[in-house]
């Protein structure tokens, strides 16, 4: 082989393995934990998933760990306390620089990206303070469960301190 075939070879692989990693970083693997992107958010769905965008493209994401009552969901009323999480979401977020970190799974079922928020401007754990606040219960799907303990400890208390929902909606 000569010198510029294998030159042209070494370009074309250290291309595919940088489109590779690319792929991966924004979840384009459905497994592999540790890893993070920044993003910004570009729009706010609802109390636990908002579009951001990380690069050139638009993501959808959902908060792993925590779930809001329904506002949005096709053929679901309007839950209890819904529009106050998803208000709640819009004023933490909306517009926001912010990081996500991934779990064991990248993505799920529907195809968006699963993460644990941070607002970069001061670091405010999202997941959490949805939580902490009575806006969110735990939902806890493995594998992807790097905070699950600290999300119970914040709902019992959230429940404990009867916040949010934990006050403005029935039991049941």
């Amino acid at each position: 082989m000569t010198w510029k075939r294998a030159t042209l070879w070494l370009a074309a692989l250290a291309a595919l393995v940088a489109v590779a990693f690319a792929r991966d970083l924004v979840g384009g693997s459905s497994t592999g934990g540790g890893t993070h992107a920044s993003a910004r958010v570009t729009r706010v769905v609802d109390g636990d998933t908002v579009h951001v965008r990380i690069g050139d493209g638009d993501e959808a994401v959902r908060y792993i760990g925590v779930d809001t009552p329904e506002t949005v969901k096709p053929h679901t009323p309007v839950q209890c306390f819904g529009k106050a999480a998803s208000a709640y979401n819009h004023r933490l977020i909306e517009g926001q620089a912010v990081r996500l970190r991934f779990d064991a799974e990248r993505r799920d079922r529907y195809g968006r990206l699963l993460a644990y928020v941070y607002r970069a401007r001061d670091g405010l754990f999202i997941n959490a303070a949805l939580v902490r606040g009575g806006y969110a219960t735990t939902l806890t799907i493995p594998p992807n469960t790097a905070h699950a303990a600290q999300f119970a400890t914040l709902e019992r208390r959230a429940r404990e301190r009867r916040k949010g929902l934990w006050r403005a909606c029935p039991a049941g």
